[in-house]
C-alpha cells in the first residue's frame, strides 16, 4: 500500500543540526522525508515576504516545468510542529563528489571546471571545482531562473548512477538579483539546446497550471521577476556572468 504523504501520519525520528532553521528527518507511512516547519524558520531581513517552506515547493514545482528533475518531491502539509515543508529524502553515493576544494596546484581532471582561486582556513592557497556534466547544467539553469541565493556544494547530491538533485531551496524567487552559487564553471558559454527547451517548457507553463500554483506560493511581482528572468536567459542563450554588488557564491560554500 502506497504511502499516504498528504494525510499520512508524520513521525519524526531526528533533527538535523547542521541546518540553519528547523529541520527535521522523520517518516510517512515507512518512506523517509524531511520536514522543514514553517515556525521553524529564522526571519531574513532580504526574504520577508512570504515563507521559505513555500519557496521550497514552488522550486520544486518549477523542476517538474523544465522535466529535468533537479529538486526531490516536495509538498506542504502539517506535521507534529504544525505546517510546513515535506520532501522526499535522497541517500546521495558516498563516493562522489560534484563540487570540490583541491590544492591550488593540482588542476583540475578531464569533467571537471575551475570557478575560482582561494585560500583555506590554513591559509593554502586552493580551488572550487565542480564537475562538467549535463546534470549539474541543468542544475545551474534552474538556479538561474529560480534565482537560488544559496547554491552551496552540499545542496548538490551526487546520486548513484549520476544523476544530480538539489535541495534547501528556501532562499529562491526573490524580485531582484541574488544569485549566488558555486555553479560558475560555464560563464559566458552557450546554452545547449536541452537547456533552451528547458527554459521555453517553463514559460509556456507559467500561462497555466504552473503559474496557478505559484500564484499560492509567491507574490505576483516574483512570478513576474521568474518570467523576465527567463525571457532574459532565452534572448542571451548564454550563462550569465556574477553581477551586482553582492557576492557570487554563498558562504560558507559547502
Amino acid at each position: 500500500m502506497a504511502a499516504d504523504f498528504a494525510d499520512g501520519e508524520l513521525e519524526l525520528t531526528g533533527r538535523i543540526t547542521t541546518a540553519s532553521n528547523a529541520t527535521f528527518l522523520g517518516s510517512i507511512g515507512g518512506v523517509v522525508v524531511v520536514y522543514k516547519p514553517i515556525a521553524g524558520e529564522y526571519p531574513l531581513w532580504d526574504f520577508p515576504d512570504g515563507n521559505l517552506a513555500g519557496r521550497e515547493v514552488a522550486a520544486y514545482r518549477v523542476s517538474q516545468a523544465f522535466d529535468w528533475n533537479v529538486v526531490p518531491r516536495t509538498w506542504l502539509r502539517g506535521g507534529p510542529m504544525g505546517p510546513g515543508m515535506v520532501q522526499l529524502w535522497q541517500e546521495p553515493d558516498p563516493e562522489q563528489d560534484a563540487v570540490d576544494l583541491v590544492p591550488w596546484e593540482a588542476a583540475p581532471a578531464p569533467g571537471w571546471r575551475r570557478v575560482f582561486d582561494g585560500r583555506d582556513e590554513h591559509n593554502r592557497a586552493v580551488t572550487l571545482i565542480h564537475e562538467d556534466s549535463a546534470a549539474l547544467r541543468r542544475m545551474a539553469v534552474f538556479d538561474i531562473v529560480v534565482n537560488n541565493a544559496d547554491r552551496k556544494g552540499d545542496h548538490i547530491l551526487a546520486m548513484p548512477g549520476g544523476h544530480r538533485h538539489g535541495v534547501d531551496h528556501g532562499l529562491t524567487f526573490h524580485a531582484d538579483h541574488k544569485l549566488r552559487t558555486v555553479l560558475w564553471g560555464w560563464l559566458g558559454e552557450e546554452l545547449s539546446a536541452d537547456e533552451l527547451a528547458g527554459i521555453d517548457r517553463v514559460t509556456s507553463r507559467l500561462t497555466g497550471e504552473l503559474g496557478d500554483t505559484l500564484a499560492e506560493l509567491l507574490s505576483d511581482v516574483e512570478i513576474a521577476a521568474l518570467a523576465a528572468r527567463c525571457d532574459r536567459l532565452r534572448t542571451e542563450g548564454r550563462f550569465p556572468a556574477p553581477r551586482g554588488d553582492m557576492p557570487a557564491v554563498p558562504w560558507p560554500l559547502f
